[in-house]
């Protein structure tokens, strides 16, 4: 089972021939795997959207004896952004698996640590190169919660709505023969067992619409509420990795956390420059300097936000969308920091909990806070996950992000210092040998007020929309 906002038919899921999508998903509904597949029916591709491709993918899925959907069932205006995929093993359900978090099942995502791109790449802004390099995170999940995994997907494929509101497009649907494969599921396997000491809760949103999800009547924002919870309770590191951290309302939370506390630092790894040229550029821009000038603002002197490039100078597309607070608590998903993904489309995060002590416990994290409650003690996966990014960023081995790193004040220091020597490198015109590391401060991108006018209203109305209530909104509930 798998879901999916854009899937393209050709792309590989390694280097060689043979590792298709289309060709892996179809040999294996050919040798009677049950296959069933959720696309989001997007727009147009005209709009950079993947209509086109997304109809493709299906339509193979289903000659070799699949099922796949194009999915339609949101909000008006709204996308099916969940990435996931699930396998059960009929005979073994100690090999059973879930897949979750950022990555699509579409060209430009099959990069690595070096970051050369994807040869099978998606047209984005011109700053990106021709094969633009990528970095994502995706977990892969064992035990109980892969059952959890599948019951969402089980909620939206049984779902009684139409899977288009257009009478155009279900017309045609008829037409063609579209969507009238076996919509039947087999019945749903007993949960694994338990697979290691990591409790893992799934966080979702769905956006109240017309007619109601059946397992969603009002919506559902437990994404945002998982994170509200979380940050009112940061006290020294907030580490973030987002594609679009670009909405004054969610900074605002980030921004309350970090006056609250003197010692809480944030550190945030986002795109240097927006994904796509032309108009679609000013209300990226627009959202995202009105959140990161709202936290440089609430604590100028603990607030680092960088972007990132390979060793040839390419900047690196951040598309990961991954959370640490405190080295305690950690989320890897869909979701991105922004109203959209809060309120308005569909999401699927996991937060993770691990019950092993970091072996390196941080000085001030297992000291009485200051309401006289005991700080939780960091763990040993958000920690892990943590160093392991900050090693790539820091052009260190896997092995060398050692216990320095750890304290979140040294942590910020280096981040900070390593962006500073590679920005240093470039103004004094690259003589020296380049610097070891990925992080660049991010650029500005001054706009003109002229296209302020038009690319403000443009934001608020369709690239962060608010998909909650208006008495939510004037409550500031989620």
């Amino acid at each position: 089972m798998f879901v999916d906002w854009r899937g393209d038919p050709d792309e590989r899921m390694t280097a060689e021939a043979g590792s298709e999508v289309t060709k892996v998903l179809c040999e294996a509904a050919s040798r009677g795997v049950h296959v069933y597949g959720l696309i989001w029916r997007s727009h147009l591709d005209k709009f950079q959207f993947s209509a086109a491709e997304n109809r493709h993918l299906g339509e193979l899925i289903e000659e070799a004896g699949g099922c796949c959907l194009l999915d339609m069932r949101v909000r008006t205006g709204g996308s099916h952004h969940q990435k996931f995929v699930v396998l059960r093993y009929r005979d073994r359900p100690e090999l059973d698996v879930a897949f979750l978090g950022g990555i699509d099942l579409c060209h430009s995502r099959r990069d690595d640590a070096a970051h050369a791109g994807d040869p099978q790449s998606q047209p984005m802004a011109a700053v990106y190169g021709t094969t633009p390099p990528w970095h994502d995170i995706q977990l892969a999940i064992h035990g109980p919660a892969v059952a959890d995994v599948e019951t969402v997907f089980r909620e939206r494929w049984n779902d009684p709505q139409p899977l288009s509101r257009s009478p155009i497009r279900r017309v045609a649907d008829r037409i063609r023969g579209d969507d009238e494969g076996n919509r039947v599921l087999p019945p749903q396997a007993p949960p694994p067992a338990a697979a290691g000491p990591h409790s893992v809760q799934l966080l979702r949103t769905y956006a109240r619409r017309l007619g109601g999800y059946p397992f969603a009547p009002k919506g559902e924002r437990s994404v945002a509420r998982g994170y509200l919870k979380a940050l009112t309770q940061a006290r020294r590191l907030i580490y973030i990795e987002d594609q679009y951290l670009w909405s004054r309302d969610v900074a605002s939370w980030i921004a309350d956390a970090l006056r609250a506390n003197s010692e809480l630092y944030l550190i945030a790894v986002l795109p240097l420059h927006p994904d796509q040229d032309g108009l679609a550029m000013p209300p990226n821009l627009i959202g995202r300097e009105a959140a990161l000038s709202l936290l440089r603002a609430a604590a100028p002197d603990r607030v680092g936000i960088y972007g990132i490039e390979n060793r040839d100078g390419v900047p690196i597309y951040v598309h990961a969308k991954v959370c640490i607070i405190d080295d305690v608590w950690v989320t890897t998903g869909s979701d991105n920091f922004n109203r959209r993904s809060w309120t308005h489309d569909s999401e699927l995060s996991a937060a993770v909990w691990d019950d092993t002590p970091a072996t390196h416990p941080t000085r001030a994290l297992t000291a009485r806070r200051a309401d006289g409650a005991s700080a939780d003690q960091p763990r040993d996966y958000p920690r892990a996950l943590r160093l392991t990014l900050a090693a790539e960023h820091l052009g260190l081995g896997e092995t060398d992000a050692g216990p320095e790193l750890t304290e979140p004040a040294a942590a910020f220091a280096a981040f900070a210092d390593s962006a500073a020597a590679l920005q240093r490198w470039y103004d004094s015109g690259k003589h020296e040998p380049r610097p070891p590391g990925q992080l660049r401060p991010l650029p500005p991108h001054p706009l003109p007020a002229t296209t302020r006018l038009w690319a403000t209203p443009l934001y608020r109305a369709l690239y962060d929309p608010d998909g909650r209530t208006l008495p939510a909104r004037l409550r500031n509930r989620y």
